[in-house]
């Protein structure tokens, strides 16, 4: 049996961004890192959109817009002195119609409120950085900028490794018990024990939270985002990173084009129901994932409230005509034949009972454990503050294995409501 004072589940950008600040604050811990794929980052933190989010759209003063603004300058310098690529390009969002000008407004005012540079353009001073938008006017948000987070994760699983880390992958979790102050973690490979459980399980981190006996109202709910990539002789069409203005009424940001540090050029993405936590196609499906989000009320809810969103979402997943259309929203001369398909992500959102799409960070402690089971974007961009907090929260655990185990009460960085 593998024995540790600390494990970790979940391989993502959270997992991997709390082990190094831990073992930082505790030298010497033994630590283990459980991931149940074969490879690190294997789902939203390999399948993302590689931004730097600088944090424009978060509601002032939530964990959100301060952890975004935060790690945007602690990822930027985490990227610098490791020597993996990136590049602060900045981003524009832009009001293509008189309806967007209001909320284009609101925006600018956010982004000075969450303490960010947001410089208003003009139409003429969109098209000098992105000569092809068709646009009333815009915002640029200079801070914004672009990585592959699969580099970054790499570079913290060497890092943790480094300071006496274990990670175990293909280490699926079977069953979690606590029994007299200790963590038993039941996998294919035998039991773990350990004193403390820190869950950063994604897609699974309510059902993590659960097993560990967490109480937990709200439950994820999975919606996979759909994208194009442009052909490569188009990819000049788009500069860097173009983003409209989101509905406010609607809980997503609507399609957008992003430049990749590799230099190719995603659409997207389009939003609709995964049948599956991990469904990245639209043919993927499973029973028991598909039944416990239609018998969930709070779906229904959402459904209900965003019906005919939701119907243009889905037309657009089966119409390359629709997905076009949208995109030629920003960019009018974009045509079908410039776009192919790339992989999907889905995101691992935490709806509440009543409907709402859980909008912060919701960070929950329990007896020896903490729980990260809401880290949606920005989670890459914050996962090294993220990392940070969860390892202010965890109590020295060299004392704790001599006597009893610590107990925690419950705290929720976001609150279910």
């Amino acid at each position: 049996m593998l024995k540790a004072e600390c494990a970790i589940i979940g391989g993502g950008t959270v997992g991997l961004g709390v082990a190094p600040a831990l073992l930082r604050k505790q030298p010497g811990l033994k630590l283990v890192l459980l991931e149940k794929e074969k490879e690190l980052a294997s789902h939203q933190s390999g399948r993302n959109s590689g931004v730097i989010h600088a944090g424009i759209y978060y509601k002032p003063g939530s964990l959100k817009a301060r952890l975004a603004r935060e790690d945007n300058r602690s990822m930027v310098t985490f990227c610098r002195e490791s020597g993996i690529q990136h590049e602060v390009c900045g981003k524009v969002i832009v009001a293509t119609n008189e309806m967007d000008l209001p909320a284009l407004e609101n925006l600018h005012r956010r982004g000075w409120e969450n303490e960010l540079e947001v410089v208003p353009l003009k139409r003429e001073q969109v098209k000098e950085s992105e000569p092809h938008v068709q646009c009333l006017k815009g915002l640029r948000v200079p801070a914004t900028g672009i990585v592959s987070f699969r580099s970054v994760c790499e570079k913290l699983a060497e890092m943790i490794r480094e300071a006496g880390g274990v990670i175990k992958t293909e280490t699926v979790m079977r069953g979690i018990r606590f029994l007299h102050g200790t963590y038993l973690l039941e996998t294919p490979s035998g039991e773990i024990e350990a004193k403390f459980l820190i869950n950063c399980g994604g897609l699974q981190s309510d059902r993590m939270a659960r097993r560990a006996g967490i109480e937990l109202a709200a439950k994820i709910v999975p919606f996979r985002g759909e994208y194009y990539e442009l052909k490569s002789e188009k990819r000049n069409l788009v500069k860097a990173l173009i983003f409209p203005v989101p509905d406010p009424a609607f809980p997503l940001l609507g399609v957008h084009f992003t430049r990749m540090i590799d230099g190719s050029v995603h659409a997207g993405p389009n939003a609709v129901l995964a049948f599956k936590r991990e469904g990245y196609r639209r043919t993927d499906w499973r029973l028991t994932d598909l039944w416990e989000t239609l018998t969930y009320p709070g779906f229904w809810t959402i459904v209900r409230r965003h019906y005919r969103k939701g119907a243009k979402e889905m037309w657009r997943s089966m119409s390359k005509a629709a997905f076009t259309k949208s995109l030629q929203r920003l960019i009018p001369e974009m045509k079908e034949s410039y776009l192919v398909e790339a992989p999907a992500g889905v995101r691992a959102q935490v709806l509440l009972p009543d409907g709402r799409l859980m909008d912060d960070f919701l960070i929950k402690a329990g007896p020896s454990s903490i729980h990260v089971c809401n880290a949606p974007s920005p989670a890459a961009t914050a996962s090294i503050e993220i990392g940070k907090m969860v390892a202010d929260m965890v109590p020295e655990l060299k004392s704790a294995m001599k006597g009893t185990s610590p107990g925690l009460s419950v705290v929720s960085a976001g609150r279910e409501k």
